[in-house]
């Protein structure tokens, strides 16, 4: 296969990755307004500790372990700040 058709691929993979990213992080502001709801931290590092055990468990390579680890954890922080301006910004109304 040329370049050009590895890179046509590769831009595929990408459109489907941020169309992923985008539902995961519409899920993540709708437990964020459960956990404002219920008066919950918005963080939770057992969750968070968890999700990553899990997609390194799931992980087939070629990215190692703490490749998969930094990508998650900015992933998590992402939809975190997501949370938080959706927090303030529903505080800031009332």
């Amino acid at each position: 296969m040329s370049i050009e058709k590895w890179r046509d691929e590769i831009d595929t993979v990408d459109k489907d990755l941020i169309r992923l990213l985008n539902i995961r992080a519409l899920l993540a502001l709708k437990i964020g307004a459960l956990k404002q709801a219920a008066g919950l931290s918005l963080y939770d590092p057992d969750r968070e500790s968890r999700v990553l055990k899990e997609a390194c468990r799931v992980n087939e390579g070629p990215l190692d372990d703490r490749a998969v680890i930094r990508l998650f954890r900015r992933i998590i922080l992402e939809s975190r700040r997501l949370e938080v301006t959706k927090t303030q910004a529903d505080e800031a109304r009332q």
